[in-house]
């Protein structure tokens, strides 16, 4: 016997077999066992989700000879008739090929005979959307009103091109595309019937370039178990498909890691010379960051068990990962328009390096440290331009990105509205918000000597708390943390922290063991935080910076109604300020 493919050797045969689709299974189940069956059904779905095989499941159970059921025998006659394609009450038509009015007007002069065999004549359409305009008249009146044997079954890829009246009179159903892991899972079911081995992560790979398609993925099964012999290892999948092997992209984020340009550029070129689909690379890095940023964020997820993975992990900083797959993503947009796709990638890469945030503060020091985390004094013999210099504070990771991608921005055309900016005018803020302005202050300032806070006593110590948080310079979840929590008091060598149980989701292991080497880096000795969970939390930090900033935009609001030049512009033109385009000055400043 000749060989089967393995996409139609394990198409499902009943509705327990069918993978993924459970909504759809489950309308068809409970429509057979309960008599209540549409005489139209449409199927529609990308291609290889399937759309044919549910058709002919539901035309086996409509003819098996036990009965309409839901289980279909599979034993008689009718049944592996069906299976095999030449059961003679199944018409299965292709409109690709027969798009014609004429086509169709013969295929219904046959609806009103009884069938011959079966119990229903089941006409199955596929890509009906391919019928043309005369077509789909002909077929709306039977489709209406058709004979009590008659059951039709429609498929397509492209609903949007069915005339409302043909969809009116059936009943339709959307497949979406089948998950990577029921995929993967039913690649690896496949391969134990067959007697083959596999490894894990080239069934993923294979799902992955299926797209939601497990026709595909059955496809690419045949194809990689041809190249592989009786195994499908994850090198011969890679190769076979011409992904980039994940060696190379780790080594790139390894040298991101340590800052090493060198080795970056030594991995493009390896990847040049390996003939590599820069596109594809940069696809593929994306995909390895977004894994990082899963495993560092919510590790508990573990969405990946690769060691190098959980290496590269602990490796780079959380705002590091963010900060190279924003520049990764915009750059697969810009990677078209560069003179040849290896420079532009290592623009890409270098742009990476380059505008990442240079450690030095006090979470970053604390996290290199491997005993009590030291804070380290600013040079005091250093001539006072070059401490002018250096007093003033490092710009961030946004600012940076925003800085080096202002430039591929057009410049706004005029407009009749009015979007304007104004200088609130000077207002009482609340409790902290000083210490908050002062920490992120554009004004160049002479160097301190660091000095180490010395310990608090007392136990009522919340107005010193945002003073102490803008000192440590947070950043991320870290910062968030800090800013909603409330420092009941500092006894010795510990911390008491509360928080809101709202509040509960920003205490992650990430974010608490920062928080706590940024203490210990101002404190200069190690530190321990307790962190206490209320129901109802006072003025916290973030409480007061998001009445401030209201404040603010209420004055700054207020301050466009009352100036001048606005109201005539108003009153001249009919023109009114776009709602949501006045910022106080404060914020344009600190966000550039």
């Amino acid at each position: 016997m000749s060989y089967q493919a393995l996409a139609r050797k394990w198409r499902p045969r009943s509705f327990d077999q069918l993978v993924g689709q459970a909504p759809v299974r489950r309308a068809l189940i409970n429509a057979l066992e309960t008599g209540r069956i549409h005489p139209a059904y449409l199927f529609t779905g990308t291609r290889g989700v399937g759309k044919t095989t549910l058709a002919r499941l539901l035309a086996k159970c409509l003819n098996c000879e036990q009965g309409v059921s839901a289980q279909p025998c599979g034993e008689c006659e009718a049944c592996r008739e069906i299976e095999e394609g030449r059961f003679i009450d199944l018409i299965e038509v292709d409109a690709a090929s027969r798009t014609k009015v004429e086509d169709t007007r013969e295929l219904l002069d046959n609806v009103q005979y009884a069938p011959v065999r079966g119990r229903y004549k089941v006409y199955l359409i596929d890509e009906v959307h391919m019928l043309s305009g005369h077509s789909f008249n002909a077929l709306l009146k039977t489709l209406e009103e058709p004979p009590p044997h008659v059951q039709f079954l429609l498929a397509t890829t492209d609903p949007q091109k069915i005339p409302p009246t043909i969809l009116s009179r059936c009943v339709q159903f959307g497949l979406k595309r089948i998950p990577e892991t029921a995929i993967a899972e039913h690649l690896a079911d496949v391969l134990e019937r067959e007697g083959l081995t596999s490894e894990p992560r080239a069934l993923t790979l294979l799902a992955t370039a299926a797209d939601g398609s497990l026709r595909d993925a059955l496809s690419l099964l045949d194809q990689a178990v041809a190249y592989g012999g009786a195994s499908v290892a994850e090198a011969d999948v890679r190769e076979m498909l011409g992904t980039i092997p994940r060696d190379a992209v780790y080594g790139m984020l390894r040298g991101l890691a340590a800052q090493d340009g060198a080795a970056l550029l030594a991995a493009v070129a390896g990847l040049a010379e390996a003939a590599a689909d820069f596109g594809a690379v940069l696809a593929e890095l994306l995909g390895v960051l977004h894994r990082l940023a899963v495993q560092q964020v919510v590790p508990e997820s573990r969405v990946d068990d690769d060691p190098e993975l959980l290496e590269l992990a602990a490796a780079l900083a959380p705002e590091d990962v963010q900060l190279f797959y924003q520049i990764a993503l915009l750059g697969r947009r810009d990677l078209p328009y560069a003179g040849d796709p290896r420079s532009g990638f290592e623009m890409i890469v270098l742009r990476m390096l380059a505008f990442r945030p240079q450690s030095g503060g006090p979470p970053q020091a604390a996290r290199a440290g491997t005993g009590a985390a030291e804070v380290e004094a600013p040079a005091a013999t250093r001539a006072a331009p070059a401490a002018r210099e250096e007093a003033a504070p490092p710009r961030s990771s946004a600012e940076r990105v925003a800085e080096m991608f202002a430039a591929e921005k057009p410049p706004a055309r005029a407009s009749a509205r009015v979007r304007t900016t104004a200088e609130p005018p000077v207002a009482d803020a609340a409790a902290g918000e000083d210490a908050l302005v002062e920490a992120n202050d554009d004004t160049p300032q002479m160097p301190q000597p660091a000095r180490v806070a010395a310990p608090v006593e007392a136990a009522d110590v919340d107005d010193d708390w945002a003073a102490r948080i803008a000192r440590m310079r947070l950043s991320g979840m870290a910062g968030q943390l800090a800013n909603h929590c409330m420092l009941d008091g500092v006894q010795g060598d510990q911390y008491r922290l509360s928080i809101a149980r709202s509040s509960e989701s920003l205490l992650n292991d990430m974010s608490r063991q920062r928080l706590i080497e940024a203490i210990s880096a101002l404190e200069g000795r190690p530190m321990r935080v307790e962190f206490r969970l209320v129901d109802e939390i006072g003025d916290t930090p973030a409480a007061q910076q998001q009445r401030a900033a209201a404040a603010r935009q209420a004055a700054a609001e207020q301050a466009i109604e009352d100036d001048e030049a606005v109201r005539a512009i108003r009153e001249r033109f009919a023109a009114q300020v776009v709602p949501g385009s006045v910022r106080p000055r404060h914020d344009i400043d600190h966000n550039h």
